[in-house]
């Protein structure tokens, strides 16, 4: 296999080659998907071991820039090691993303640790393929005596896999486990909950958004399962309000705060969260600290200009509901929606809101989500702090 280009781009560490980018002879064509072969350049010169998937738009994943690399239980081990040592040193508890796919050197693997228990998103070809080799791996540098595939999510699709994940090893919990984060308790449902079952990477957005939550009411909305809500009672909110629409993640929510001990300081309301929002302004509600952290509106780039809208429309929404000198977040998991054309959408719907307001702060995802320079879309996560005028 080789690229048409001079293959400037995989040497300077792009994970990715699409299929208009390469030349595939007739054999190549036939491979079947999660094939694991060696990368050429035009000249015939070696540029790593990539796995393939002709049915894919990423026809070739970078593994390893060594070209004799053998991918097995022990190539598995040394990047899940060199992973675990850096979450050791960040954290305290094994609760954390262990795998961030290509910038953990497992590209479409996500793996999320939950004490004794891994869930593993193998969402590429090759992953699905060698997936018994990296659970040996996993319990051979972790211990872990659970781990369940979700199978969930549009990559898998776009991989040509289907969506029926399970039980690799060990027993199913019949419960959600407890979470320990930000001095909050959270429920993570691994059986039947979104994604792995908990959101890791909002953990600095929480922390911080902990910190303006002192004595203060607080508004979160797309709460999931209490995120900001749960973090900024622990930081000593006197009330939370968190909405969703989902009933199951708001009674996990509510299953959180009764285990923190502040379950009598949080209130959950289910519904569509722009219906919320504009009937609470219609009330006249006001909040110390709103947070809104929406899914994705911005998917993929055809999404782009609606999902902007969407965003200015809930800056528009939220930014009434802010008393005087009261804090706003909002958030944004959209890939294709960059950090400017984010912000500009922000700060348009807090003018159309009738508000000024201060930036304060711009976070990211936690250091265990780290960011591929390469790779833009891993660095997908936005939150914005704003103070509002008092």
């Amino acid at each position: 296999m080789k690229p048409k280009s001079n293959a400037r781009a995989i040497r300077w560490g792009a994970p990715w080659v699409f299929d208009n980018e390469l030349v595939l002879d007739r054999r190549s064509k036939a491979l079947d998907p999660g094939t694991i072969a060696v990368l050429e350049d035009e000249d015939r010169a070696p540029l790593g071991v990539v796995a393939v998937n002709p049915a894919s738009r990423i026809t070739a994943r970078m593994l390893d820039r060594d070209p004799h690399a053998v991918i097995d239980q022990a190539w598995f081990a040394a990047r899940l090691t060199r992973a675990r040592v850096l979450r050791d040193r960040l954290y305290d508890a094994p609760f954390y993303r262990l795998i961030h796919a290509e910038a953990d050197g497992l590209p479409g693997v996500v793996i999320d640790r939950f004490g004794d228990l891994a869930v593993i998103q193998p969402n590429a070809a090759w992953a699905e393929v060698l997936l018994p080799v990296l659970v040996d791996a996993l319990v051979a540098v972790t211990g872990v005596t659970t781990v369940i595939k979700n199978a969930g999510g549009r990559a898998r699709g776009l991989e040509g896999l289907d969506d029926q994940g399970g039980v690799l090893l060990g027993v199913m919990p019949d419960a959600p486990l407890p979470v320990p984060m930000n001095g909050a308790v959270y429920m993570a449902d691994v059986a039947g909950g979104q994604k792995t079952g908990l959101f890791y990477d909002q953990r600095p957005n929480h922390a911080f958004a902990a910190h303006l939550a002192q004595g203060a009411r607080v508004l979160d909305v797309f709460s999931h399962v209490g995120g900001f809500a749960l973090a900024a009672l622990a930081g000593g909110a006197v009330s939370a309000l968190a909405v969703d629409g989902s009933d199951p993640a708001l009674m996990l929510a509510m299953d959180g705060a009764r285990a923190s001990g502040f379950g009598d300081r949080l209130a959950t309301r289910k519904g569509d969260a722009f219906d919320v929002l504009t009937d609470l302004g219609s009330d006249g509600a006001q909040f110390d600290l709103v947070i809104c952290d929406p899914p994705a509106f911005a998917p993929a780039k055809p999404a782009l200009e609606a999902g902007l809208r969407a965003y200015e429309r809930i800056a528009r929404l939220a930014a009434p509901l802010v008393a005087p000198g009261g804090y706003l977040v909002l958030c944004s998991c959209s890939h294709a929606a960059d950090l400017d054309a984010f912000r500009a959408a922000c700060h348009r719907g807090i003018g159309r809101g009738g508000r000024t307001a201060q930036l304060i702060h711009t976070g990211g995802a936690g250091p265990d989500h780290p960011l591929l320079p390469q790779l833009a879309e891993s660095g997908y996560l936005k939150a914005l702090f704003w103070r509002l005028d008092g």
